[in-house]
């Protein structure tokens, strides 16, 4: 918002600069034109009335002295200039109204050779000459005019300070710099003005966003006016009402759908354990009876099995998704809790333990247990022995570190392995289990503030659960429930 701001200003002040530079200069050079115009057109004509008056009254072969008499005349007309004067049959009189200054080499060679060039006919005044003219910086600016007198060997010479008109057009030039000065001062607050009047709304637009993707779906703006701003609000409401209206309509089939899975598990644990207890007996008679029945037998009791597992993680992954899923902690030694886990499922002789004693959490022992369990009969089940366990406190956290010999988890499948009912094998679907343990042991580390993790090492797949020595408060438990 701030960068938006500064590029508005920016913008402005380019604007009104090039607006400024462009109008002052054009303003500057107009005048200055003019003004150098009006001082060079007053001074050339009267040099020129001043020197055809008093050249009149000059005797023919005037002498040196009264030549500088002529100059002093001609000078003397009130305008401020100094009049040189050169006899061209006599090189060496150079009447000057000033000669400690102003002599013919301060007139340029240009101007010289100018002047006493004669013109066509009807392009000169008498005798084909005409009064030329040159800006040039001497000491200081000035406008040097020259002409031939006709019928007369002499060429005089204005040198005509144009020191006055330079200050005027210093002033003129300071005059326009400041005002181009204020413009762009004035351009800054303008454009502040109409920064903070636009993005004004645009930054309630942008808080109203992220209240949005907060979940705070009651979000509105207040619609003001009727430009591009205003419909741009009233485009955000509409689309706020329509998220939150969808919103709601998929959270109530969330909903709808959480309690049918709850439903149907608890109608299906009845049955499952009547059958259970059927299949139970069935097991234990399996081989008395005829050898033509026994595989069937013994295909309804795993199968039995394995629909009362399935139930049995229905359950749990609605009581996660209800947000009813609580720790029981309690403070136990990782060792013992994962030597209990191994001894329980008789899986001692496959497993590698690295487990120091003396680790000891505040964990749920349940959840604990079916996290390891999902990891390390996933590793027997898929990667083969020997699976290694390694526990480890690490920064204010026990780490626990499942690897197996098998050929790892293919690339394409690593982003996907907690996803629920994800198989990597669609073919052997049937026989790869349902496909929630490992979506289940997440949740199950989740709630204890901790993560999983899915990786392939030197020689299989690395599963590495991470827990922190102390359990969220419920609070925190509550929001990562709510999360998933």
């Amino acid at each position: 918002m701030r960068s938006l701001r500064v590029r508005l200003i920016a913008v402005f002040a380019a604007v009104a600069l090039i607006t400024a530079v462009s109008a002052s200069g054009i303003a500057y050079w107009l005048n200055r034109d003019a003004v150098l115009k009006r001082a060079q057109d007053t001074a050339l004509n009267d040099f020129r009335v001043s020197v055809t008056r008093n050249v009149s009254a000059l005797p023919l072969n005037a002498s040196c002295p009264e030549l500088v008499d002529l100059a002093n005349q001609v000078a003397g007309s009130g305008l401020n200039y100094d009049v040189l004067v050169v006899d061209e049959s006599r090189p060496d009189c150079l009447a000057s109204s000033d000669p400690a200054r102003f002599t013919l080499a301060r007139v340029p060679e240009t101007l010289q050779a100018t002047v006493g060039v004669p013109r066509e006919a009807g392009q000169g005044g008498p005798g084909g000459y005409h009064l030329y003219w040159q800006r040039v910086n001497l000491d200081a600016p000035y406008l040097i005019g020259g002409t031939k007198v006709v019928e007369t060997p002499l060429t005089a010479y204005m040198f005509k300070s144009l020191d006055t008109e330079r200050a005027d057009l210093n002033t003129l030039g300071w005059s326009l710099a400041i005002a181009t000065l204020l413009a762009l001062i004035g351009s800054a607050l303008l454009a502040q003005a109409a920064s903070a009047t636009v993005l004004r709304p645009v930054k309630r637009l942008g808080e109203a966003a992220r209240r949005l993707g907060e979940g705070k779906l009651d979000t509105r703006l207040e619609v003001e006016g009727g430009d591009e701003l205003a419909d741009l609000a009233r485009t955000f409401n509409r689309t706020a009402e329509s998220l939150s209206d969808q919103v709601a309509e998929l959270s109530a089939r969330e909903a709808q759908s959480r309690r049918f899975v709850a439903d149907m598990s608890h109608e299906l644990r009845t049955p499952l354990t009547a059958m259970t207890a059927v299949t139970d007996i069935l097991e234990d008679e399996a081989d008395a009876l005829d050898p033509m029945i026994e595989p069937a037998v013994r295909l309804v009791v795993s199968e039995t099995r394995r629909l009362s597992d399935l139930v049995e993680n229905l359950m749990e992954v609605t009581r996660f998704d209800a947000g009813t899923a609580k720790l029981v902690a309690d403070e136990v030694d990782i060792a013992d809790l994962l030597m209990s886990c191994i001894d329980g499922r008789a899986w001692y002789d496959a497993v590698d333990v690295d487990a120091p004693r003396g680790i000891r959490a505040m964990v749920d022992p349940r959840r604990l247990d079916v996290v390891l369990a999902n990891l390390i009969g996933n590793a027997l089940k898929h990667g083969g022995s020997p699976v290694r366990v390694r526990v480890r406190e690490r920064d204010g956290q026990v780490v626990v570190q499942v690897s197996d010999s098998g050929p790892g988890i293919p690339e394409d499948v690593l982003p996907h392995v907690f996803d629920r009912f994800y198989k990597a094998d669609k073919g052997r679907a049937r026989s790869e289990g349902s496909g929630l343990g490992l979506s289940i042991a997440m949740a199950n580390a989740q709630i204890h503030g901790g993560t999983i993790t899915a990786a392939n090492g030197e020689t299989g797949a690395v599963f590495t659960l991470s827990l922190p020595l102390t359990p969220p408060a419920p609070d925190d438990q509550d929001d990562q429930e709510g999360s998933r």
